[in-house]
């Protein structure tokens, strides 16, 4: 089991009100499984998968990665699991517009190596964007792709440091049907092919019905 959270609960407070948006999930993911947490918006669906990636700490529970316990452990510890186990693919792609494709692919691998040039990883970043097919397109900057190419760009970014679990935060929310479908297609590819753990937030069915496992949230709680 790659991924483990226990009895997660977080809240948010506005002024005098309080919302409750997880109370009490709890959630198993195996190695090189494909899961897909899906539900209406407001649920709590991307606030889940943010706990889960170690981007926002829980008001109260534990999740473990590689039977880490992330939240025991300081920021700084944190972000080295981030960075080293975890990749992620959001609506919004977060790519660095004064950088080529290329540059923003490396990036993760030069901040984990602690370095301040690419030359150590060109060769691992051109191995990523032909996967993702965009090899001819390394040069350009992300105002010189498409949306669909630039979702493209940041999968390989996400895959770059090869992490164990991949999270996707509504990856095709972007894009229109055709790019879409073209994306998912890779994603699961990807898992398949490198057997790398997959969980995907998402409100679309026929993405959902792609992966190993459906789970479905509603009201902040894991349906059963």
């Amino acid at each position: 089991m790659i991924l483990r959270a226990q009895n997660i609960y977080k809240r948010y407070c506005y002024q005098t009100n309080i919302l409750e948006v997880l109370k009490g999930i709890d959630l198993n993911v195996n190695d090189g499984e494909s899961v897909s947490i899906i539900g209406p918006s407001g649920v709590g669906k991307t606030t889940l998968l943010h706990i889960l990636g170690g981007l926002d700490n829980p008001d109260k529970g534990k999740v473990f990665i590689d039977e880490e316990d992330i939240y025991s452990m300081q920021d700084v510890d944190r972000a080295v699991i981030r960075n080293c186990k975890i990749g992620f693919v959001f609506q919004f792609y977060h790519l660095l517009p004064e950088f080529t494709a290329l540059e923003n692919v490396v990036l993760p691998a030069v901040i984990k190596a602690n370095k301040s040039g690419i030359d150590d990883f060109r060769q691992r970043g051109m191995d990523l964007l032909s996967q993702v097919g965009l090899a001819n397109r390394a040069k350009h900057k992300p105002h010189q792709l498409s949306g669909g190419e630039q979702q493209r760009v940041a999968i390989a970014r996400a895959l770059v440091n090869e992490p164990k679990i991949i999270f996707c935060d509504e990856p095709t929310g972007n894009l229109d049907s055709k790019n879409g479908e073209e994306i998912m297609s890779l994603l699961f590819d990807l898992n398949k092919r490198n057997n790398q753990t997959l969980v995907i937030v998402t409100h679309e069915e026929s993405i959902a019905r792609l992966s190993d496992r459906i789970i479905r949230m509603r009201d902040g709680r894991l349906e059963v």
